[in-house]
């Protein structure tokens, strides 16, 4: 059963930063591409931040680029995301995605994400 687990949402101050963790199960992340998406209440969602290859190949939002950083540790079939200087517009829930490599030219952008699937992790910013 593939299975994606986020963790280390909450709450924190404006300028903070927090690190996300997306532990996968059922399947290896060395085939896979995974994002961050997050959603914001009356907004649609985005892509935040994407690992697209095994050559460690980024694609940042423009909201979050110089501020947000995309890893991965195979080892532990984890990927991380580094959030620091915080804002209060980077409220929302969080979620990370696998897609299979290779990708499409869209998923290159961030977008379409459709084999895997967190459950979300809030993350609040306050001013």
């Amino acid at each position: 059963q593939v299975q994606l687990v986020e963790s280390g949402g909450g709450l924190v101050q404006s300028g903070e930063s927090l690190r996300l963790s997306c532990t996968a199960s059922g399947l290896t992340l060395h085939y896979f591409a995974v994002g961050w998406f997050r959603q914001a209440p009356g907004k649609e969602r985005e892509g935040v931040a994407c690992l697209m290859s095994r050559d460690g190949q980024t694609y940042y939002g423009d909201s979050v680029r110089g501020r947000f950083t995309i890893s991965r540790d195979l080892d532990r079939n984890t990927v991380y995301l580094q959030m620091n200087s915080l804002k209060p517009e980077d409220t929302a829930v969080y979620y990370c995605a696998a897609e299979r490599l290779p990708l499409t030219a869209a998923q290159k952008l961030c977008e379409f994400y459709d084999d895997a699937w967190g459950q979300g992790i809030q993350v609040t910013v306050s001013s």
